[in-house]
């Protein structure tokens, strides 16, 4: 089973670039290693293409060749903070609208494409936390809309929805914010963790069905 992992910096955390084995230092890196340890007698094989920095129009441009081309059984992404976040910081984010537009065509396209494969779209998420904190209140609308986005393009394309937003909630009613995100948005080990888990247990189907 080949499982690829693609999206912006929460995906790439760290991976080199020149080696395609790289897993980075995340939560896919986590994923992987539980998946092996648990089925020590199934082959997989895992790929990260996440870039740190992207939205969905990076995304899209690169989709053929860092998805398509691969021919994943599995394709798990994580998408959307960039999207906003760059808005604010920089003025070139993408608009909640056209968010939705190109992520539809890059489902289709996989759709069209690699009709075999199975999809996990994951939630994009935030807190109150570091770098986001003083303008968490334009943050948490924008990040909210992309959220309901994400979760209707996974209904409407048949995929596999990973909630993580609300497992972030609570997670930092046991412990600060920092703790889970550093800067709001970035994950920490603990948060990387969290991550890792709760993609698991989305995934867990796609060992059920064939590949």
């Amino acid at each position: 089973m080949k499982i690829l992992f693609i999206g912006d910096s929460i995906t790439d955390c760290g991976r080199y670039r020149d080696n395609p084995a790289s897993m980075g230092q995340g939560f896919a890196l986590m994923a992987a290693g539980q998946l092996m340890h648990e089925y020590p007698n199934r082959k997989f094989e895992f790929i990260n293409k996440g870039i740190s920095g992207n939205k969905i129009t990076d995304l899209l441009a690169r989709w053929r060749r860092d998805c398509i081309s691969l021919k994943p059984d599995v394709v798990s992404i994580l998408l959307g903070i960039n999207d906003v976040w760059h808005e604010f910081s920089g003025g070139d984010g993408v608009s909640a609208q056209m968010f939705e537009q190109l992520y539809d065509i890059v489902l289709d396209e996989t759709r069209a494409k690699l009709p075999e494969v199975k999809i996990i779209l994951c939630e994009p998420f935030v807190v109150k936390a570091g770098y986001i904190a003083a303008d968490f209140h334009h943050f948490e609308p924008e990040m909210t809309t992309r959220r309901q986005i994400v979760k209707r393009l996974a209904g409407k394309h048949n995929c596999i929805f990973v909630p993580l937003q609300e497992n972030f909630n609570k997670a930092c009613d046991s412990a600060p914010a920092e703790h889970w995100l550093t800067d709001g948005v970035h994950p920490s080990p603990g948060g990387h963790m969290l991550i890792a888990q709760e993609w698991l247990r989305a995934f867990k189907g796609c060992l059920q069905q064939p590949s």
